[in-house]
Order: structure tokens, then C-alpha cells, then sequence
């Protein structure tokens, strides 16, 4: 007696790519928070996380850039030790950093729907570097205006004082990895895929 299989996809595999890339960038971003340099008056370290904030929008859009950065708070809030400085646990929300993780999510769905105008990935190799520098100013201003009130109300300060040890000092790092951003974005290399 003979059978007949059928084969069936459960998930079309430009899904299953995008996941993938989420998967690898929430990686990426978690590998990255072990770069953890503290800067003088500030409780912030400096660290290259924004950087994949930036990337996440830029290279995976609206729709997986986001979840990039949910699978990577995921991860620490289980206890994976993904946060600045190898930290972990859901603890790290309700500490002086908290607002600027949870601004992550946010910040990756604006410069991905801003810079891709709209839910479909398009090719950025071409877009004008002022109109992707807006776009990643526009997250900046996302991921500092949800983590300085935070860090404010977490350290008892007055906001004009939680803007400068919080913020200001910050200004220099986040224009390179501004930069940084852009010219991996325009790299003929960079293949985002479907």
C-alpha cells in the first residue's frame, strides 16, 4: 500500500528570514552591552547599544526591529546577563536605566518607520544621509526622552539635572554612532533582503 506525503510550510521562509535577523541583532545588541565604559558624574555607562538600536530600525524596519528589542529585553528580563555591564533580571527596569531599555522597542519602530516610510523594507544603500541622520535623531530624542525622566525619578533628581548627567554628556557618543549607523547602512555590502 502506498502513502502520499504532503509537505506543508507552516511559515514562509521570508518570515523565517526576518526572525532570523531579529534573533541575530537581538544577539548582536546583547554581545555589545559587555562594552560598558563609565563616563565621570554620570551613573549611565557609555555603551554600543544604541547602536543596534539604530540598526534594528534601519536594517530590519518597523515591524522587526521592534521585536529585535523585545527578544533582547526578553532575554534580560529572564536573567540573561544581556544588560550594560552584563546584568540581567527584571530588576534592571526599575533601576536608573530602565527608561532608556524600555525606549528601545520604541525608538527601533519610529527610525524603521520613518526611514523605510512605511511597514515594507526598502533599500536605504540610496537614501540621503541628512534625511537617515534626521530619522536617528528623531530615535535619540525617543530613547532620551523615555530614559531621563526614568532616570530623574529613579535618582530623586531635578530634570534639568538628570538632562545633563544623563543626556548632554552623551551628545558626542551618540553622533558617532549616528555616523557609524549611516555609513553601515550605506554600505553596498549590507544585504537586508526581502
Amino acid at each position: 500500500m502506498a502513502t502520499q506525503t504532503e509537505s506543508v510550510d507552516l511559515v514562509d521562509g521570508v518570515t523565517v528570514q526576518r526572525f532570523a535577523r531579529a534573533v541575530a541583532l537581538a544577539a548582536v545588541i546583547s554581545a555589545s552591552a559587555y562594552v560598558s565604559i563609565p563616563i565621570p558624574l554620570s551613573p549611565v555607562p557609555f555603551t554600543l547599544q544604541v547602536l543596534f538600536v539604530f540598526l534594528a530600525g534601519l536594517i530590519l524596519g518597523p515591524v522587526w526591529g521592534p521585536i529585535s528589542m523585545l527578544l533582547y529585553l526578553t532575554a534580560g528580563a529572564i536573567g540573561a546577563p544581556v544588560f550594560a555591564g552584563g546584568t540581567g533580571g527584571i530588576g534592571v527596569f526599575f533601576a536608573d536605566s530602565g527608561g532608556y531599555l524600555l525606549s528601545y522597542p520604541v525608538a527601533a519602530f519610529a527610525i524603521g518607520f520613518a526611514a523605510h516610510q512605511g511597514r515594507e523594507l526598502r533599500d536605504l544603500t540610496n537614501a540621503s544621509p541628512f534625511g537617515l541622520a534626521t530619522v536617528l535623531a528623531i530615535g535619540t530624542v525617543i530613547i532620551y526622552g523615555m530614559g531621563v525622566p526614568w532616570l530623574a525619578y529613579v535618582l530623586e533628581l531635578k530634570l534639568a539635572e538628570a538632562v545633563v548627567i544623563g543626556a548632554l554628556y552623551f551628545v558626542p557618543f551618540e553622533i558617532v554612532k549616528l555616523l557609524a549607523a549611516i555609513a553601515i547602512v550605506k554600505s553596498e555590502r549590507l544585504d537586508v533582503g526581502p
